[in-house]
């Protein structure tokens, strides 16, 4: 790998009349974020121009959109999804329950740093003034990024904690919220994984049913997504692509940015998973749904 070498076969794309997407393509999704990332310090120092402002000017639309995406490093990339989702027009629940339901602590962490840097306020100033009532609450839970991450199973607490869920949904009149918030968004993955299995000898039916009969709206959304990436992250990305291509039109936000952010970290898994729960590749729905430049570089991303 020569950044010197990748820079200059970037411009060369760019120069001159018309632009050699196929080129940038080709060139961009070879390299990894953090080569990404040392072309464009190259490319300032050796052109002495800007590959962003370049790329921005060259190209449009959504092939835009991944490319940028492309060359923005992982946590910033976050950063931004989560500003846009705050402060667009309307809010993007989708994407805030997507970002701070699968994210580890130590990710989390590092977007919290950045916000604040990059917008002079942090995260959860934006989510507490952006959302409201319980919905609200589980953000600002999930985006302390404060999850226990060890290993340990206590089974009487397990047994205790499924209990606790039963009785706070299931068995009562309304739903005690605040019991499922503090169980799903603090205690950690293998401890979770031993309370769901308990709560469904107690309460004879899977976790994600009761959510789904007691919740609504994007509280229901923001703790199923909890409960899926416990379980098994890359099928829960596997349904977010899904639910972004199926039917009429494409949510081009997420296709984008579960395309983009996870690209180097489970694609391989996630279409491993895409394939067993809808029988048909990641690559041929995106082939499907999506073309142009668009679709080439997509499925450059997925691979196979």
């Amino acid at each position: 790998f020569s950044a010197e070498q990748e820079a200059q076969a970037l411009r060369k794309a760019m120069k001159g009349f018309g632009t050699d997407e196929d080129a940038i393509i080709e060139i961009l999704t070879k390299l990894n974020v953090s080569q990404r990332q040392q072309v464009l310090i190259t490319y300032k120092s050796s052109i002495g121009r800007d590959l962003i402002d370049d790329l921005k000017s060259e190209l449009n639309g959504n092939f835009e959109r991944v490319i940028i995406g492309m060359m923005t490093p992982t946590t910033m990339y976050d950063v931004h999804e989560l500003r846009r989702a705050l402060k667009g027009a309307g809010t993007d629940e989708g994407c805030l329950i997507e970002i701070l339901a699968s994210r580890t602590n130590e990710e989390i962490r590092r977007i919290n740093e950045n916000y604040k840097l990059q917008y002079g306020h942090t995260l959860e100033e934006d989510i507490v003034s952006d959302t409201s009532s319980m919905f609200r609450r589980i953000l600002v839970s999930l985006a302390t990024g404060n999850r226990d991450e060890g290993m340990y199973v206590d089974d009487a607490l397990a047994q205790q904690d499924a209990q606790c869920l039963y009785e706070a949904g299931e068995k009562k009149w309304g739903t005690d919220e605040v019991q499922f918030m503090t169980i799903l968004c603090t205690r950690n993955r293998c401890h979770l994984l031993r309370v769901f299995d308990a709560y469904r000898g107690i309460a004879d039916k899977d976790i994600t049913d009761s959510i789904k009969s007691e919740m609504s709206g994007d509280l229901e959304d923001a703790l199923l997504a909890v409960v899926k990436c416990v379980r098994n992250k890359p099928a829960y990305f596997a349904e977010r692509l899904y639910k972004s291509m199926k039917g009429l039109g494409t949510d081009d936000n997420t296709l984008i940015r579960v395309m983009v952010s996870r690209s180097e970290i489970d694609m391989l898994d996630i279409r491993r998973e895409f394939l067993t729960m809808y029988g048909k590749s990641l690559y041929s729905f995106i082939k499907g749904d999506c073309s142009g430049d668009y679709r080439k570089v997509l499925l450059r991303l997925c691979g196979g």
